[in-house]
């Protein structure tokens, strides 16, 4: 098992690792919209799924993944009746490639984030 930890994403809030490592699958810790700087982007759900896209990107980078290697997505909605304005911005991410998926809504976030994503990928 390997912890995996950049400094291109937000640090941990909590008593949890970026992501992990075991054989080959990297699996994330939920990323909510915080800059690597730990600033939260307090904008509508695209700007929120945006940042936290990049942090995905980040994370699996350092674990030696992409976005193209993700097969699993977990999505946490504050709020359902975003879901389209969120899918706009996801499928901008996932164009080609579509990893299996679950989108559930949440009665609250850590900040109050609007968006939450983990995933699991296949680490080259």
């Amino acid at each position: 098992m390997k912890i995996v930890n950049t400094n291109s994403a937000p640090a941990a809030i909590g008593p949890y690792s970026q992501g992990i490592i075991v054989n080959n699958l990297f699996y994330s810790s939920g990323q909510i919209p915080l800059t690597a700087s730990g600033e939260m982007v307090t904008g509508d759900i695209a700007e929120q799924t945006h940042q936290v896209f990049k942090n995905l990107k980040a994370v699996l980078d350092e674990a030696g993944a992409s976005l193209e290697s993700v097969v699993k997505s977990t999505v946490f909605l504050k709020d359902m009746n975003q879901f389209v304005e969120f899918n706009e911005v996801y499928g901008q991410y996932f164009a080609e490639h579509k990893p299996a998926r679950s989108c559930v809504e949440v009665a609250r976030l850590p900040k109050d984030a609007l968006v939450e994503i983990e995933v699991i990928a296949l680490v080259k």
